[in-house]
């Protein structure tokens, strides 16, 4: 006999939204149930989640509040919801992603299929060379204050099934509890950590900010992923014109930019020479400025390029220091590149596209801690760092793949 419920989903798109939940990895919720605790009784814990949600009597645990370090100094809150709850959201998301993606506007970068954050760097880039000044603008807490009803009319525009709307409107209103027990209440925001947050985010900005932008200043390109974004200007007249206009915009949708963050750069090189306060700037983790550099025609100028930025190159030599190789002398060579390369593999690809002579020193702190490891580990090599440099190079010599670093070396 078929069951019959309120609301068809399909128990395999349940299914498939585990098997993309789970590839994501992550930490338990507040129920502290992992995925090996979830996957001992998975037949069952999948049956009762598609049962609640086609009922309409699903209701989100609360989400574990985790307050987490920023770059810049400070802690942002990180919303971690339950296994349950993230492959609920995932199945919402997998209704709504794929009918509001085709509207979402080229230039815009973040959490989207087939688009990254290294596309957004190389637009920007090249764009640079073209208008004279950007403005950078920041989003002041983006996640924890984009208003709920509005967010409600743009996502209702775009989806015909209740019960994603239903639960999207109880993921929003979802407390937050902290480890202590605390328990916070939630008027505004879609949690950093929710596995539908992303999409709600850009749904928000494409109306708030993108289609604005388009409507109103056509000729100004600009590039966005997430809460970060820039626009590009011919003028510093346009760009101040932008800035006024926008934080009136932004108010009108209840957001602030971040008075800090949110500034008129000029694009200097070695044509573009007017004195100016500010002349760089920060997207993405690549630091926009003139650097000296030889040209196509062999030739020494300053051009106006995209390179690892100084904090993004300390945070990675920080993480390494911060492992203290050195006091690791139980462990072999191929067991401290099982810790280091997950680290610098991502981080290298990354920051090697443009400029990768920026993160030479980078690259050369990490051989430096092997080397010292090294010393440490091997009594024939201690106080001789000539000789371990010696014994690190014939061991890359033998095994060129054996530290990601390597290949950039």
């Amino acid at each position: 006999m078929k069951e019959s419920k309120q609301y068809n989903i399909p128990k395999k798109v349940v299914l498939e939204a585990y098997r993309r939940v789970k590839s994501n990895k992550g930490s338990a919720g507040v129920d502290g149930v992992d995925f090996e605790k979830f996957d001992e009784n998975l037949k069952d814990n999948l049956y009762k989640l598609w049962n609640r949600m086609s009922s309409g009597c699903y209701f989100p645990s609360p989400v574990l509040a985790v307050e987490i370090p920023k770059k810049n100094g400070g802690t942002r809150t990180l919303g971690i919801p339950t296994i349950s709850d993230r492959i609920a959201q995932m199945i919402a998301r997998m209704y709504l992603e794929p009918k509001v993606e085709p509207m979402f506007h080229q230039d815009s970068y973040g959490y989207r299929p087939n688009k990254s954050a290294i596309d957004a760097i190389g637009k920007v880039r090249e764009r640079c060379w073209k208008y004279d000044y950007v403005l950078e603008l920041d989003i002041k807490g983006l996640f924890d204050n984009i208003d709920h009803e509005m967010l409600m009319k743009a996502v209702e525009l775009h989806i015909e099934e209740k019960w994603v709307k239903l639960y999207i409107r109880r993921w929003l209103t979802t407390p937050f509890i902290k480890r202590q027990g605390e328990i916070i209440k939630r008027t505004s925001g879609t949690p950093q950590g929710g596995v539908i947050s992303p999409v709600l985010a850009n749904i928000f900005l494409h109306y708030a900010f993108d289609i604005w932008m388009k409507r109103n200043y056509p000729k100004s390109l600009f590039a966005r992923y997430a809460d970060d974004a820039v626009i590009h200007c011919s003028s510093e007249i346009e760009a101040k014109e932008i800035k006024e206009a926008l934080t009136l915009r932004m108010k009108q949708c209840k957001l602030e930019l971040h008075p800090e963050k949110t500034r008129i750069v000029y694009c200097k090189d070695k044509d573009r020479i007017r004195d100016y306060p500010v002349t760089e700037f920060d997207f993405l983790g690549y630091t926009y400025k003139a650097v000296y550099i030889k040209c196509k025609d062999g030739k020494l100028r300053n051009n106006f390029i995209a390179s690892a930025s100084q904090k993004a190159c300390k945070g990675l030599r920080d993480k390494i220091k911060e492992l203290e190789l050195h006091k690791m002398t139980g462990s072999n060579i191929n067991i401290i590149a099982g810790i280091i390369n997950p680290m610098v593999r991502g981080w290298t690809n990354y920051f090697s596209k443009y400029n990768p002579s920026t993160i030479k020193y980078t690259i050369e702190c990490i051989e430096r801690r092997i080397i010292r490891w090294a010393m440490c580990k091997y009594k024939h090599l201690r106080g001789r760092r000539q000789r371990a440099a010696k014994w690190l190079s014939e061991v890359k010599a033998r095994e060129p793949k054996l530290f990601a670093h390597w290949s950039y070396k």
